[in-house]
């Protein structure tokens, strides 16, 4: 009894607060996702007050909110717009694996960390955060922009080249022989594949199967299906988002517009605990001293990501404001960079690689959300200095 009263306090509270943040948020027109990053900084390990009873439950809602989030972002589009954005993507995607992993090779490299860590820390600063970017795509209504279908392509190759590099990251580490890998490289290349292919070619049997008489029976069902593709991702070492997101590109017409109407209070739910969760598995006291190491290889990723995205959006016809989007949007770090570093230390590499990789993460979560803002006004004083110069030129 003691037990549950406890963990409905905890959460309660937490929720409560959350909710209070995101008022306050609104209210000055920011983003409550770094106030949820503090929070959880706050009520975790070394912050102001510890919460047990309820880290098992966030955990699982962190999945869920990624799991969700993708979903959601994955309705906007079909798979044939999606491949053909990716076929036009593919040497944006080289580009982004080559600008973004090296400052991370680089950095480890000239600690002393060691090959093998240099490894891992490439991946650290490669990978985008996917819950992230598709949080801020929905709150700045970007979703129908045109440069989104590459940002959109951007991640999910940055997600394919995760399922590539976890079997042989966690090889390396294992010192397992390079063919073990194989094996779980090639099962999650086929199991991409076929999902694309289903989502495809039965997109329209699947919409028919989930399409219900009310709301609940809907949220019931689709909640089901993205939950066990996820997990099936999972299984063959694919992200579990990559698996949620081809879910919501199979559904059409009428059962995707409900699908998202009826499950966006439990992703805006479980988003925040994403987010709070995030910073509860990070002890604030170990951030200060790499605080250093960390902000100067932020601001190096923020110029590599930021070109990459600016680089990619132009090849792909967008103009001026497409390609600034871009190449803010892309910007945050999160879940993947986490689990990454995460298996370094737990492998034995040195602990000072998850406490630069906990501060980088965190330094770039919580500007991620707010860079995108900056969009807007640099667009306006752009168009405002055009117009006085063509005026100026009329003058004369």
């Amino acid at each position: 009894m003691h037990g549950t009263v406890e963990l409905l306090l905890e959460l309660g509270l937490l929720i409560g607060a959350l909710g209070l943040l995101g008022a306050f948020a609104g209210k000055f027109g920011i983003s409550a996702i770094p106030l949820y990053l503090l929070a959880g900084l706050a009520f975790g390990h070394g912050g102001i007050y510890e919460m047990h009873a309820i880290t098992g439950f966030l955990d699982v809602g962190a999945e869920v909110g990624v799991v969700l989030l993708l979903f959601t972002l994955g309705l906007e589009y079909t798979p044939r717009e999606l491949l053909g954005t990716m076929k036009t993507s593919w040497l944006g995607a080289v580009v982004d694996l080559v600008l973004n992993a090296t400052p991370g090779v680089v950095c480890a490299l000239l600690l002393g960390w060691g090959p093998v860590a240099a490894v891992v820390f490439g991946g650290v600063t490669y990978v985008s955060s996917s819950g992230i970017i598709a949080k801020v795509l929905s709150d700045l209504g970007w979703l129908g922009n045109r440069e989104t279908p590459t940002i959109l392509a951007l991640l999910v190759a940055e997600d394919l080249v995760m399922a590539l590099y976890l079997p042989i990251l966690t090889t390396i580490l294992a010192g397992l022989a390079f063919a073990q890998a194989a094996v779980g490289l090639g099962v999650a290349l086929l199991a991409v594949a076929a999902a694309f292919l289903i989502a495809s070619r039965f997109g329209g049997l699947l919409s028919r199967f989930l399409a219900s008489p009310n709301d609940e029976i809907l949220m019931l069902k689709v909640m089901g299906i993205v939950l066990v593709v996820a997990g099936l991702a999972e299984k063959v070492h694919v992200s579990a988002a990559v698996g949620a997101f081809i879910v919501g590109m199979a559904l059409s017409g009428e059962v995707s517009r409900q699908a998202e109407e009826t499950l966006e209070p439990l992703k805006n739910l479980f988003a925040a605990v994403f987010f709070v969760n995030f910073g509860l598995e990070t002890d604030p006291t170990a951030l200060p001293p790499v605080l250093p190491v960390a902000i100067a290889l932020a601001v190096c990723t923020i110029a590599t990501k930021f070109a990459t995205g600016w680089w990619a959006a132009g090849r792909s016809g967008s103009a001026f404001t497409g390609k600034l989007r871009a190449g803010l949007v892309l910007l945050p770090r999160g879940e993947f960079s986490i689990v990454i570093a995460g298996l370094g230390v737990t492998a034995g590499l040195d602990p000072a690689l998850g406490s630069v990789a906990a501060a980088y993460v965190l330094i770039l979560a919580a500007v991620g959300p707010l860079a995108p803002r900056l969009a807007g006004p640099i667009v306006a004083k752009r168009r405002k200095k055009n117009r006085a110069r063509r005026l100026a030129q009329a003058a004369s």
